[in-house]
């Protein structure tokens, strides 16, 4: 009898254990790539998100490449990743995956140091911060 109650322990055990992980992994579908902070949008590591004047909202491209892309490097969407309410995903001309909230591609300012950084602001007069 205690051997049976013990099986029955452990495979309840390994069910949780289980459910614990494929849910856990589940929580990050959907989930929104940017975080909201000091009223604009950051990235997974609290630095600033930035829009583009030249990118055209909803036409699925950005035309910030090589050089621009050095400089104002895109926030990047794994493969696993799936667009979610106004979070969308585009594909650069590379084929790699980036984010847009609102159609407008999101991108990092390079010269900005720490979270909270938006050296980038204005920049050119072409480069925003982007918000919610």
């Amino acid at each position: 009898m205690n051997h049976s109650f013990s099986s029955q322990t452990r495979q309840a055990a390994l069910v949780v254990a289980l459910s614990t992980v494929l849910l856990g992994g589940c929580a990050s579908i959907g989930s929104a790539p940017a975080q909201v902070a000091d009223g604009v949008l950051a990235g997974p590591k609290g630095m600033t998100l930035y829009t583009f004047d030249k990118d055209v909202a909803g036409s699925a491209k950005s035309v910030c490449n090589g050089p621009c892309a050095t400089n104002w490097p895109p926030l990047m969407a794994a493969d696993a990743d799936k667009a979610s309410g106004e979070y969308s995903i585009i594909t650069r001309d590379d084929g790699s995956r980036q984010w847009a909230i609102k159609g407008k591609p999101l991108y990092y300012w390079v010269k900005d140091s720490k979270p909270g950084d938006k050296t980038g602001d204005g920049f050119n007069k072409l480069w925003q911060v982007a918000r919610p």
